[in-house]
């Protein structure tokens, strides 16, 4: 089931404060980045964000679940906690430091 795109788009006006935050489509599903590092994504409607030593430590109690088959497990927001901005905000920058830029694809000629 692909993400509605009022969700995704919910979930990145949640996370204004935090920085350059926005959304790419993919797959019908997105993924949420912070300047040029992916750090979350929202798939089938739920928020799974990159784990990170850091985002555990904040998090303290931590639910995991992968975001799509195959697919590492990440930490689980579950949408009781969308509407808390400073829990959502402050994972998203605790996370960032640890997760690498993604890497832009050469051009073709």
């Amino acid at each position: 089931m692909a993400t509605k795109p009022d969700v995704a788009e919910y979930l990145v006006n949640q996370l204004q404060s935090a920085g350059n935050v926005y959304s790419k489509r993919m797959f019908g599903e997105y993924g949420i980045y912070l300047d040029d590092k992916m750090l979350a994504m929202v798939c089938d409607n739920q928020l799974f964000v990159k784990p990170t030593k850091a985002g555990r430590a904040f998090l303290e109690e931590v639910e995991e679940g992968a975001p799509y088959p195959g697919a590492k497990l990440h930490f689980l927001i579950t949408e009781d906690h969308w509407d808390d901005t400073d829990l959502l905000c402050e994972l998203i920058r605790v996370t960032a430091p640890e997760v690498l830029p993604v890497k832009k694809k050469a051009k073709k000629l």
